[in-house]
């Protein structure tokens, strides 16, 4: 199995965290119920795959990304007209590296967990794993 194409599970919300230049570090997922990343206060972030691969981030701002559109079968907030759609996500390429945006050979964009959410998860993808048996 794909390990890149595993779902993360669980409720999560999503954060974007910049830099003291303004633009994106990583986009950060947090189990629900975490506290909202602060500015100025060290986070362990973590590859969603790879134990190895951490470190820390030290936001200078914090952006939620997340917006609740539709829950319980009902529309909770209606959608931007595709206008402010399009607007909003030009501005937000503005607030990437430019090495992530280039054209040729683009820096993957960091895409992290909190060690919270990767510990869960982990535990989680352990557990549901088959034991094998030697004799």
């Amino acid at each position: 199995q794909d390990v890149e194409k595993v779902t993360i599970p669980g409720r999560k919300n999503l954060y974007r965290v910049y830099g003291h230049d303004g633009k994106a570090l990583c986009d950060l997922l947090t189990k629900f119920d975490e506290p909202v990343p602060q500015k100025g206060v060290k986070i362990l972030s973590r590859h969603p795959f790879s134990d190895q691969r951490r470190a820390y981030v030290t936001p200078s701002s914090v952006t939620s990304l997340y917006k609740l559109y539709w829950a319980d079968g009902e529309i909770k907030e209606p959608l931007p007209p595709l206008r402010q759609i399009r607007e909003y996500a030009t501005d937000q390429l503005k607030h990437l590296r430019t090495d992530i945006v280039r054209d040729l050979n683009p820096t993957p964009y960091k895409v992290s967990l909190t060690n919270d959410l990767f510990n869960f998860m982990h535990e989680l993808w352990i557990r549901s794993v088959p034991i094998g048996e030697l004799n």
